[in-house]
C-alpha cells in the first residue's frame, strides 16, 4: 500500500506569503510517531519559513515558528489544523 494523499490546499496572499498544507495517510507510521499520517504543514514566503509543522522520520511530531523548532502533541488531525491556523493568524495579525 502506497501513501494516499488526503489533503492538498495552497493559499496564496496578496502580500506574496504562502500557506501550503499537504496530509497523507500512510501505511505505517514514521517512528517514532504512532498515528498513520505524514503532514507538511508551511506558511510563509520564498525560501523563508514562518511556520511550519511537519513530522519526520527520526523528529516525529514537530513545529516551527520562527527561528523556533519545538516538539508538538499530535492529537488528531483536525486539532493539527486548527493549532496550524491560529499561528499564522497571530503572525499575520488577521483571521484567515
Amino acid at each position: 500500500m502506497k501513501a494516499t494523499l488526503i489533503i492538498r490546499d495552497r493559499l496564496i496572499f496578496q502580500d506574496g506569503a504562502i500557506l501550503e498544507v499537504k496530509v497523507w495517510r500512510v501505511p505505517a507510521s514514521v517512528p517514532p510517531a504512532s498515528h498513520f499520517l505524514k503532514y507538511s504543514l508551511f506558511y510563509g514566503r520564498p525560501g523563508e519559513r514562518i511556520v511550519g509543522y511537519d513530522n519526520e522520520r527520526g523528529k516525529g511530531d514537530h513545529r516551527h515558528y520562527g527561528d523556533r523548532e519545538e516538539e508538538y502533541g499530535f492529537v488528531s488531525i483536525e486539532k493539527l489544523l486548527a493549532d496550524f491556523r491560529l499561528d499564522v493568524e497571530k503572525v499575520r495579525g488577521e483571521r484567515i
